[in-house]
């Protein structure tokens, strides 16, 4: 069984015992765990898989052939899609699934792909149903293209199912041999793609499996990061410039052009393409009444191995090529590793808050959760109830002691924000002064948590 896909697995099902044949979108960014998640659903039933890699249609036409040969199938050595379905439905079983893995790339080389497809299911042939599945991880393409390619045909889809990434929960039952802290490490870096963890040992240090897969000229995630942004973008190198920048801490559209040189318009198209893609995010604060103290127009990359990537590896490119992984791990990497891993540990934070809210465990009932991005400090978390009590919060990975200071800024922060300090919860990757601890003895509405506990 696969680990956090359960949802995904009961939409699947669902798609394949309704009536009549259907159709349907299923698409995530790459090592996301597409394939994994329909050889588990198919494991038990009669179906075709292709995988779609981009040729020529005569290509994809002899490659069909060869799939079909595989399956001790006689065909035409460049059988027609016609041929391939008619082959398909001669045989009479339960219902079929039928898989086009990387769709769009036969899409390209067979236009009339998804004519011939609907004509197929809709024939009827042999009174056989179908559940086909087209598969995808252009996730820009699925989004953005694929409606206007197909036209009409687009009616004929019975659904679209997103994979996104998995949560750290599901990491930790993933990694059961890592302490909370190398967990939050690891989902630092890897994010919530379940096609990166296969390429970390848990019986290794983080620092090994860094040094191994990444820093290593022959690691299996060494160049990864560089490749998702270079298969579906041209002019790389304005890319590798924007992303580097963001990962660098230059977050507004101000600060890139005067650390680029391009122009505005060129930095916010490539930022566009950037965030159909899913490698970047605009960071949006939470419209409190102290709007006027809140930033605004603000970037960052949310594509977890992308961003060390840039943070690490690009930044000091000449280092990593010339001297040993070790020592540049030593050099570069462990002096701002916490300070990178801070970036994302308000997600684990925002993810244990979730769950409480959900089984009803927190004070109030919050119907959003936030950030509040201040122009002289954040509220990491921010919680509205729908009569308008809060739930503020501060998360502080890099900090080896949490301070009543940085307490008293958290205060601040909201009275900036112009929101009531309701509930009070303080987030530590190390630990609490003497001076909190005690404040939270005797005050009732604040409560001060760490990653050990969470």
């Amino acid at each position: 069984m696969i680990i956090g896909r359960t949802s995904e697995l009961n939409q699947l099902r669902n798609y394949y015992e309704r009536d009549k044949s259907q159709i349907l979108v299923l698409y995530g960014q790459k090592y996301i765990g597409k394939t994994a998640l329909i050889n588990e659903f198919t494991a038990d039933k009669p179906g075709f898989y292709f995988l779609c890699e981009p040729a020529s249609e005569r290509e994809q036409k002899y490659r069909l052939g060869l799939r079909l040969a595989d399956l001790s199938v006689k065909s035409l050595k460049y059988p027609e899609l016609s041929d391939v379905f008619e082959i398909l439905g001669k045989k009479r079983t339960q219902k079929k699934v039928i898989v086009f893995d990387e769709f769009q790339n036969i899409l390209k080389s067979f236009p009339s792909f998804f004519d011939e497809l609907i004509s197929f299911i809709h024939s009827n042939w042999n009174n056989q149903e179908y559940l086909v599945i087209l598969a995808s991880s252009s996730v820009g393409f699925v989004e953005n293209s694929l409606v206007s390619k197909i036209g009409d045909a687009a009616f004929e889809l019975s659904g679209f199912l997103k994979l996104k990434e998995l949560s750290f929960d599901d990491l930790r039952d993933y990694f059961s041999l890592y302490t909370n802290d190398d967990c939050a490490v690891t989902y630092s870096i890897l994010g919530g793609v379940p096609g990166f963890w296969k390429m970390f040992d848990e019986h290794m240090s983080i620092k090994d499996n860094i040094v191994k897969n990444l820093l290593a000229k022959n690691g299996p995630l060494h160049n990864v990061a560089r490749e998702l942004v270079s298969e579906e973008l041209r002019e790389t190198s304005v890319y590798n410039t924007i992303l580097c920048a963001l990962a660098n801490g230059r977050n507004k559209l101000n600060d890139l052009y005067e650390h680029t040189g391009f122009s505005r318009a060129k930095i916010s198209v490539y930022i566009k393409n950037l965030m159909e893609l899913e490698l970047v995010e605009k960071l949006f604060s939470v419209d409190t009444e102290g709007r006027d103290n809140a930033q605004k127009g603000l970037y960052g990359i949310s594509n977890k191995l992308v961003d060390f990537y840039f943070t690490f590896m690009f930044s000091h490119a000449s280092y990593l090529e010339t001297g040993s992984p070790e020592e540049f791990y030593r050099m570069c990497v462990a002096p701002g590793l916490k300070n990178y891993i801070d970036k994302y540990f308000g997600e684990i934070c925002l993810e244990y808050l979730n769950k409480l809210n959900d089984k009803k465990k927190l004070p109030i009932n919050v119907e959003r959760f936030g950030k509040w991005i201040g122009k002289q400090g954040n509220l990491d978390i921010l919680g509205r109830s729908e009569d308008k009590k809060y739930i503020i919060c501060l998360c502080a990975y890099e900090k080896a002691m949490v301070t009543y200071d940085d307490y008293e800024m958290l205060l601040y922060c909201a009275d900036k924000a112009k929101i009531s300090s309701d509930y009070i919860y303080l987030f530590a990757g190390g630990r609490f002064d003497e001076k909190l601890s005690l404040e939270a003895k005797v005050r009732k509405n604040l409560k001060l948590l760490l990653l050990d506990n969470l």
